[in-house]
């Protein structure tokens, strides 16, 4: 008779450990002694409701079903302690990677990258995007100039020292101006100037130079009494010397990226080589070298392994 209650009890605790593993994955950690102290009031009410056990057998299943929720309270301790980590080691990577302060909140960013364009507006370098030439394009070319605008926009806001950036020759009824719109979340409310009028009219023309591949002249340097432009132009029929030819019609400077003073060519199975970059990766160029002024650095940021190039220094 004995072996046979000894049995019942086990089994018994058996179901319990079972509902208790059950309830852990349902509950989580919040509420969970709260289930245990509920499962040890189901175990004896089926002791009541069945045939008595003996002393000595119900304080020894109670004693294991003790045994073992200390056991798994221990293991949700362990596990809450080790989100907690994780959380904390999240949090510290994504303060390595922004430089931002964990305590800041959103709005303040959003109100420090505003006061920063602003700023830069007044006293910062100023960059000029020429959308003068967009008519001649088509719309899967005005869509890929308008996801340039975008990362362009995107990198100048993240930028310590930002440019003031400047849409000319933009008109808001032009295609252009509806697939930014269309494809460009909050287009309407980017901080930066947008004007019709061309950019050869709306500055004096010895502050101006334009920044094209074409080109005699390497650019030595970002000077703030500058104002740099870059063609909006995606043409997929390369068109050569469209905005060398610009500048020269406005007698205005001209200068490219020196590509060919801190760059080689690498050979490839196509031996293709380019200059060509689009406006988004001459801004992260010109952006990196404003800030850290050096060019090398600022060359291996926009001129991808694509292109041909690649820094003198990493040839073997």
């Amino acid at each position: 008779m004995d072996w046979k209650l000894e049995g019942s009890a086990r089994e018994t605790e058996s179901d319990v450990l079972q509902e208790q593993e059950a309830i852990l994955e349902d509950t989580g950690e919040d509420g969970l002694s709260d289930s245990f102290r509920l499962l040890q009031i189901d175990v004896e009410c089926e002791h009541q409701e069945g045939e008595t056990l003996p002393t000595g057998a119900a304080v020894w299943c109670s004693k294991n079903v003790q045994r073992k929720q200390r056991h798994w309270e221990k293991i949700v301790a362990a596990k809450k302690s080790k989100r907690k980590q994780e959380k904390e080691r999240r949090k510290a990577n994504r303060v390595e990677n922004s430089g931002i302060c964990p305590q800041h909140s959103k709005r303040f960013l959003r109100s420090l990258t505003k006061e920063k364009l602003l700023e830069a507006k007044h006293s910062g370098p100023r960059l000029c995007i020429d959308l003068s030439m967009t008519h001649h394009m088509s719309k899967k070319e005005l869509s890929r100039l308008a996801g340039q605008i975008r990362r362009l926009y995107g990198s100048n806001k993240k930028a310590d020292r930002p440019f003031w950036i400047c849409l000319t020759g933009f008109a808001t009824d032009s295609p252009l101006y509806e697939e930014c719109l269309r494809i460009n979340d909050g287009f309407s409310s980017y901080l930066l100037d947008v004007t019709e009028e061309d950019c050869f009219s709306l500055f004096p023309l010895e502050t101006l130079v334009y920044l094209t591949p074409d080109s005699e002249h390497a650019l030595e340097d970002v000077d703030l009494n500058k104002v740099y432009i870059l063609g909006g132009l995606v043409d997929e029929s390369i068109q050569k010397k469209v905005t060398f030819q610009k500048a020269r019609e406005h007698s205005v400077k001209t200068a490219r990226l020196p590509i060919q003073e801190y760059m080689v060519r690498r050979k490839n199975g196509k031996n293709y080589h380019s200059e060509i970059l689009a406006i988004n990766q001459v801004f992260d160029i010109l952006s990196t070298y404003f800030e850290t002024r050096n060019w090398p650095e600022a060359l291996k940021k926009g001129v991808s392994s694509r292109k041909g190039y690649v820094l003198q220094n990493s040839v073997e």
